[in-house]
């Protein structure tokens, strides 16, 4: 799958800047781009140039000078794809950009597809698969904690979990294929007691890498909070003060809100995704009722849920009915109570409610007090201690899936250790486990299209 040719792209975002980095990569990168390059140090050649230096001076084509740059020399092996590199950084003008790639397209460059600079970084040995995968990752994240995870995967962090596990995996592997060719003499050469430990070990793993896959995903693409309660308790003017804008329409008018609104706030480094739901009430209204079973569903598939009750004294009866029954249809959920409209009420009042109701959050959304409050609540809910250890999260669907495969079969394994089963029935689910393990890193074979797949999410240029 390697390729030898010489591959070209805009590395930084298209449009108009400053300055614009155009990267090559190849066997032929920094003789193609010395065709076209002069040096304001006259008989300076880029060729002779030793790896990691930049130089100064024009690209120019048949005496036409296209722009000043500098251009950067990174020879193999030691260049971020392992080939020859060449980045050129010229003017931020999309003109210049597009006469400088075309130049070099019609001399013996390529235009890089999806990802391929990662991709030939990966089949070169630079990173492997999980770490070629968290580059797009950095380059994705939109907050302090879903950069943290990246970066981690990026220096190798599921890989250095799974490394040494795997590979006294791969000994016991071959020590019992070695006792499959000597069956008819009845010797182990793989001791058994070592062998329970291991499998045990690998299993421990496997499951605190597979549990990590729920916090690790939302904490990367923002954690679902729902915002739920009766029509008119205050869940969209709570939504526009966290927002601290007008997203969604506020009225006086029960059942306002009929479908699901949506956005993302970063609160002290974490993504959370407020989703402000349909008033939850009994209705004939057909449309409305759409809009409460969405907001049931919304509630569902959340990490968080908040709950908003009335503050107000006459809704007193009601709303510990409306909170037993949110913790009995959520039983499992994180739930936040908030009593809203405390502007509302007399001092008295609040010391009451605050005792009728166990953490109870109070704030008044139209009044903006009590958000700080809640934020901090929010972050006080989200186990951050994991990032803070950096331990290792798993954040990717494609090695959450192998993960729950190699846990199955070494799960057969155990089952063929506990039951005293031959040898050579459970050396299948040990190769089987090896090769899943492998997936994740690309140490086994990945298939063609597996990897066209994860490169084709990249932007060009990476």
């Amino acid at each position: 799958m390697i390729k030898n040719d010489t591959i070209i792209a805009l590395a930084t975002p298209s449009g108009v800047g400053a300055i614009a980095v155009i990267r090559l990569s190849g066997e032929n990168a920094i003789t193609i781009a010395d065709a076209f390059f002069k040096s304001i140090k006259k008989g300076k050649t880029l060729t002779n140039q030793q790896s990691h230096t930049i130089h100064l001076g024009h690209i120019v084509n048949q005496g036409v000078v296209l722009d000043q740059v500098l251009v950067s020399v990174f020879k193999n092996p030691n260049s971020y794809t392992g080939e020859n590199v060449i980045e050129i950084s010229c003017h931020g003008s999309s003109f210049i950009q597009q006469e400088i790639i075309q130049l070099f397209l019609q001399n013996g460059c390529r235009m890089a597809d999806n990802g391929e600079f990662t991709m030939r970084a990966f089949l070169n040995g630079k990173m492997d698969l999980s770490q070629a995968e968290a580059v797009a990752d950095v380059i994705a994240s939109n907050s302090a904690a879903s950069h943290q995870m990246a970066i981690q995967q990026m220096r190798g962090g599921i890989t250095n979990e799974l490394k040494e596990l795997r590979a006294k995996l791969l000994d016991f592997a071959a020590l019992i294929e070695l006792e499959l060719d000597f069956s008819g003499e009845d010797v182990e050469f793989a001791d058994r007691t070592q062998f329970k430990e291991l499998v045990a070990k690998i299993t421990f793993v496997l499951k605190r890498l597979i549990d990590s896959f729920s916090f690790g995903n939302a904490m990367k693409n923002g954690i679902p909070v729902a915002i739920i309660g009766e029509p008119n308790v205050g869940k969209s003017t709570l939504l526009n003060a966290l927002l601290n804008e007008e997203k969604a329409i506020v009225s006086d008018i029960a059942g306002t809100t009929r479908d699901a609104i949506e956005d993302e706030l970063i609160i002290e480094g974490v993504a959370f995704r407020f989703i402000d739901t349909a008033g939850i009430r009994e209705t004939k209204d057909v449309v409305e009722n759409i809009g409460i079973k969405k907001a049931f569903e919304k509630a569902e598939n959340a990490q968080l849920i908040i709950f908003i009750i009335d503050a107000r004294i006459e809704k007193k009866t009601q709303r510990q009915k409306e909170i037993q029954t949110i913790k009995e249809r959520f039983p499992n959920k994180r739930l936040l109570v908030i009593a809203n409209k405390m502007d509302l009420i007399a001092e008295d009042e609040k010391a009451a409610l605050e005792l009728e109701i166990e953490n109870l959050i109070p704030l008044s959304a139209k009044n903006k007090t009590g958000i700080d409050e809640l934020k901090n609540e929010l972050t006080a809910l989200v186990n951050i201690g994991a990032l803070s250890n950096n331990e290792t999260i798993v954040t990717n669907s494609r090695h959450f899936e192998a993960l729950n495969n190699a846990l199955i079969a070494i799960n057969s394994v155990q089952q063929g250790i506990d039951l005293e089963i031959s040898t050579d029935l459970f050396s299948i689910d040990i190769r089987e486990c090896l090769r899943h393990l492998g997936a994740i890193t690309g140490d086994y074979d990945v298939d063609k299209d597996i990897l066209g797949h994860i490169f084709s999410n990249f932007c060009i240029g990476k």
